[in-house]
């Protein structure tokens, strides 16, 4: 059954009119999963801060879960950064941060997951002033640029400004009276709807209603409807409220996707030259072939037309991949996708400093820091204050075992050194008679399940602390894996290096022999026996996710590809976590 969804404009901070109204189309119409919020949610006046506070403290009940992006107005600074500060707001948190019971703020930028649907947002306005609230970052832009990058077709974008020009185009007869562009409109937005390419587009802020014809995009097959909202009591009575109830993409044939009305009109956004019909090329749902399944590696990307300057790349620094490869208008520098993933915050990477000051979880230097500094930052290290003990499944001498963080598939783990060290290849004979010992148990745990497991590890030459990534398949696609990794491999422009083994043990003692310190190694053992190798020169690139990107394409769970659309929250892993100890209890080599 397909989700069903309330879309909210400008709230000005009239909760008790709101909920009134959603609690009527609720009993009505509903049951509604959720009530998505564009445009000021907060106050424009104290008056109203009571009524409002009331909600926020937990007087007044909000009846379904909420999320806003209008993060401006009166109060919004103070009850925003306690919420800021909530110890179990920290982290990665694109899916929201909880305000209060049942409202959740999405901050900045990003892509979640509501219910199947695929959601993106731009939360605050432009500004030549970036602040911490109410506005939005060139950083926030980048991060969108590359999830735009990503497989798959967005269902829903969410801003809080109209995309200049969103009229042109359309029938005039629809077009509210006294719409102006110039007002409530922000060019930046729709350069980002040209590359989302989001099947709904929400917009408040000019405080009127309007539904605009579908339209076609460039380069896709599916349409975009763009719906604009008015406020919340507004005295035109114009509709502030609109319900809908799509199914996700990602559940959708290439035929239903590329469905269309009979109104729909060309992208509103492309010039003349530019409109051409939609080519099945790009942001297609994942069908199962394996040749769409690695389309990410292609580097044949048009160039986008917005200058750059020498700014880093988002999707570069903070993955170690980009799929525009060389015509990137951004910068892949591989010491700063390093910096990153030891901690060092994109920010400070990108510009030398962070708006957010202390209040960032990040580190603001790129200093090499000593051993015992290293451990106490790691979250890998057992005696690091940011280690995650909830997720650790056992305990040997040498290694540990540990649920993975945003888990690609049910039991996806790690195999994690105790010894902060790089790589698992360069650990001591003696611990790797234990690694082998959790390798075999797991292997075993999987095959009473009817699945196979591939292990593999990107051992970098400035890798922090190494992790042997875990991941269970069905049986009957284990003979898909190769071929899977050829592929990508092949997209990348490099060739796998084959070597077949009658045991673990015996691949494992030829890995070691590949490793020199002067060059990285990414590797996968593989069903079979099967040991897929590549060696990375220290001029050259490689995404540092390239295992988990693979196989998310295997698995057609493209959207899984990164973590953090995948996180649970700390009690959902604690149950993971015990599911997992009571179905491997007799397979533990530590029990």
């Amino acid at each position: 059954m397909a989700p069903r969804i309330l879309l909210c404009g400008d709230v000005f901070g009239r909760l008790n009119q709101l909920f009134k109204r959603v609690s009527s189309v609720n009993k009505s119409a509903g049951p509604f999963d959720a009530l998505l919020c564009v445009g000021q949610f907060f106050p424009d006046s104290p008056e109203l801060l009571d009524e409002f506070m009331a909600y926020i403290e937990g007087g007044s009940h909000i009846p379904l879960p909420t999320y806003f992006i209008g993060d401006y107005g009166v109060a919004a600074p103070k009850i925003l950064l306690a919420a800021s500060k909530d110890s179990a707001n920290r982290g990665f948190k694109m899916e929201g941060l909880k305000v209060c019971d049942n409202l959740f703020w999405l901050k900045g930028s990003g892509k979640f997951n509501l219910f199947g649907l695929s959601v993106t947002y731009l939360s605050g306005r432009k500004s030549s002033n970036v602040q911490q609230f109410g506005t939005y970052s060139e950083d926030d832009v980048d991060a969108l640029r590359a999830i735009a990058e990503e497989p798959g077709v967005v269902d829903l974008f969410l801003t809080n400004e109209w995309p200049s020009g969103v009229t042109n185009g359309a029938a005039a007869s629809d077009i509210p009276a006294g719409f102006s562009d110039s007002t409530g409109s922000d060019s930046t937005i729709s350069e980002l709807v040209q590359e989302i390419k989001p099947r709904y587009h929400i917009a408040g802020s000019k405080g009127i209603h309007y539904a605009r014809e579908p339209y076609s995009n460039v380069d896709a097959v599916h349409i975009t409807r763009f719906i604009g909202l008015a406020s919340v009591g507004n005295r035109d009575k114009q509709k502030f409220i609109h319900a809908i109830s799509p199914t996700p993409a990602s559940t959708m044939s290439s035929t239903e996707i590329a469905m269309k009305t009979t109104n729909t009109t060309l992208s509103p956004y492309t010039s003349a030259e530019e409109k051409a019909s939609p080519k099945d090329t790009v942001k297609r749902p994942s069908d199962g072939s394996s040749d769409s399944q690695h389309w990410r590696y292609d580097v044949s990307q048009k160039r986008q037309k917005y200058d750059t300057g020498d700014k880093l790349c988002f999707k570069f620094t903070s993955s170690g991949s980009c799929p525009r490869g060389e015509t990137c208008n951004f910068r892949h520098d591989t010491d700063a996708t390093e910096h990153c993933l030891r901690g060092v915050c994109f920010e400070f990477l990108n510009k030398g400093k962070c708006d957010k000051g202390p209040d960032c979880r990040f580190r603001h230097s790129l200093q090499d820091e000593g051993p015992d500094t290293r451990s106490r930052e790691c979250w890998f290290c057992l005696s690091s204050p940011n280690v995650e003990s909830h997720l650790i499944i056992s305990i040997g001498e040498h290694y540990y075992l540990a649920l993975a963080k945003g888990p690609l598939v049910e039991d996806h783990v790690l195999i994690i050194p105790v010894e902060h060290m790089p790589n698992t290849l360069s650990l001591s004979s003696e611990s790797d008679a234990e690694l082998l010992r959790f390798q075999n148990s797991l292997k075993r745990y999987f095959k009473n399940q009817e699945k196979e497991v591939i292990f593999f590890e990107w051992a970098s030459v400035r890798g922090f602390h190494a992790n042997l990534q875990v991941i269970p398949i069905a049986s009957s696609k284990a003979v898909m894996v190769e071929k899977a990794f050829n592929l990508a491999a092949q997209k990348l422009e490099f060739k796998f290096v084959t070597k077949k083994f009658d045991s673990i043990s015996d691949g494992r003692k030829f890995l070691k022999t590949q490793i020199d310190g002067n060059s990285s190694l990414f590797y996968a053992e593989i069903p079979g026996g099967t040991i897929l190798l590549h060696h990375v020169e220290e001029k050259d690139t490689f995404p540092a996710q390239f295992g988990r990107e693979v196989l998310a394409g295997l698995l057609n769970m493209a959207d899984n590809a990164d973590w953090r659309n995948r996180k649970h929250n700390k009690d959902e892993e604690l149950k993971i976590v015990e599911d997992f100890k009571n179905r491997f209890q007799e397979y533990d080599p530590n029990h």
